[in-house]
């Protein structure tokens, strides 16, 4: 399901990175003392009263500067605010009402999107609430007085937030249907490989970078099991991303991903595995999804037969963070193997929805404990595992409880999945294990 989207505007160097980084609880955006430092948007993931929602951070509206700069941060800040469900409009209540905070008011005023006032830098709260009354005029009823630097009253403005979020819909395709989502670099042929799956022309096909713009749904059967397959635009580096619709489409096809089972992670094999690549792939990883390789142009590869075994081994070594994921080596354009890209779909699915009785997992941690013992600490404080259960699926999670959370080294918790890998498979999706204190 998607994740609402939150777009934060406003003039230059009214603290919108601050508030961005108060706001996911870390250091990503630049911050500065200097006027429009953030020159393009950056995304995260953040979460409030249960609700995950993906948080825009953009560069300062200047909308009486032509120069070229101030050109596209002005577009990419359009099209954040066209992608976002709410959109906090920062203002600076120590500098007072401007009119370029007017202009970008006006700016908000066409988007008919809900749009929650932030007077920010309200450390001095008496002079603020006298000086907030000015920004009535902007006509989004009252001002939200926070201080970004302090965290103060960022749970109140949160809480604004969450309040037009739209409402979770159930999912339209049915639990039993399997979402996939084909994503990668643009041109790699994801589109070409959707094509051969469907059986016929459903998205346009193209040599030009770039050619499929949005997520497209296409539902569809195949051996008495339901999917639905989404193609996504081509995910470039963000230093590469081009001005207009490619932009907005990235957002669209990490939403796509939000929604999906199965990733058909779409490798160039001319290219290999690229930084590129392992990002996407890594966004994937960390919403928790089923993942496949797909080594796609295998036709052009001159082979002999250590060549397949050669690029499973350089892919395995520069991700590693995805050695559960099965890869397979297609050629879109000819059609080869094409079909076994549903076959391990399904068996990848199968394993991101499976569960195993608490018998059998409590006697594997037994076994695996047994043959290696659990870490302590520098006073001899040795970690205990009483029990283990698996409250969820998609992906599976498994809930260690122990003596003392803190003791539960990342090379443990690393060597117990691998255990239970060992043990029950779940190839091809992610597996997350909890530490927590009995």
């Amino acid at each position: 399901m998607d994740k609402a989207v939150v777009a934060i505007v406003g003039r230059p160097n009214v603290g919108k990175s601050t508030l961005f980084n108060r706001i996911v609880g870390e250091r990503i955006s630049i911050v500065e003392d200097e006027p429009s430092i953030t020159r393009d948007r950056i995304y995260s993931e953040a979460e409030w009263l249960g609700r995950p929602f993906t948080l825009i951070d953009t560069g300062g509206i200047e909308l009486d500067d032509k120069t070229k700069l101030k050109d596209q941060m002005r577009y990419q800040a359009q099209i954040a605010i066209e992608e976002a469900d709410v959109i906090l409009f920062v203002v600076d209540v120590r500098a007072g009402l401007t009119n370029s905070d007017r202009d970008v008011a006006n700016f908000l005023r066409q988007s008919n999107k809900p749009v929650i006032l932030v007077a920010n830098k309200a450390e001095n709260n008496d002079k603020a609430e006298m000086d907030k009354y000015d920004f009535y005029e902007l006509g989004f009823g009252e001002p939200n007085l926070m201080s970004a630097q302090h965290g103060s009253r960022t749970g109140d403005v949160l809480d604004e937030v969450v309040k037009h979020f739209p409402d979770v819909e159930e999912d339209p395709y049915g639990e039993e249907t399997i979402k996939i989502s084909v994503i990668g670099r643009p041109n790699v042929g994801k589109s070409s490989l959707v094509n051969r799956i469907l059986g016929q022309e459903r998205v346009i096909v193209s040599d030009i970078a770039g050619t499929t713009r949005d997520a497209i749904d296409t539902p569809f059967a195949h051996e008495e099991n339901d999917y639905v397959i989404i193609d996504t635009a081509g995910i470039r580096r963000r230093g590469k991303v081009g001005r207009g619709v490619e932009k907005y489409s990235v957002i669209r096809s990490l939403r796509a991903v939000d929604r999906s089972d199965v990733i058909l992670m779409v490798v160039d094999a001319t290219e290999g595995l690229t930084d590129q690549d392992k990002k996407i792939a890594g966004y994937a990883h960390e919403e928790g999804k089923g993942v496949v390789i797909v080594v796609n142009k295998w036709d052009l590869i001159e082979k002999d037969n250590y060549t397949m075994n050669r690029y499973i081994d350089e892919i395995r070594a520069s991700a590693g963070f995805l050695n559960y994921a099965p890869i397979i080596f297609v050629s879109a354009l000819t059609g080869k193997r094409v079909l076994e890209v549903l076959d391990i779909v399904n068996y990848v699915a199968e394993q991101y929805n499976r569960r195993v009785t608490t018998n059998l997992l409590n006697s594997v941690i037994e076994d695996a404990v047994a043959m290696f013992e659990p870490p302590s600490d520098k006073h001899g404080k040795r970690l205990k595992i009483f029990y283990a259960t698996q409250p969820r699926v998609k992906p599976p999670l498994f809930i260690l409880f122990v003596n003392d959370a803190d003791l539960m080294h990342f090379s443990y918790k690393r060597y117990l999945e691998n255990q239970i890998r060992k043990a029950f498979g779940f190839e091809g999706t992610p597996i997350k294990l909890i530490a927590r204190e009995r």
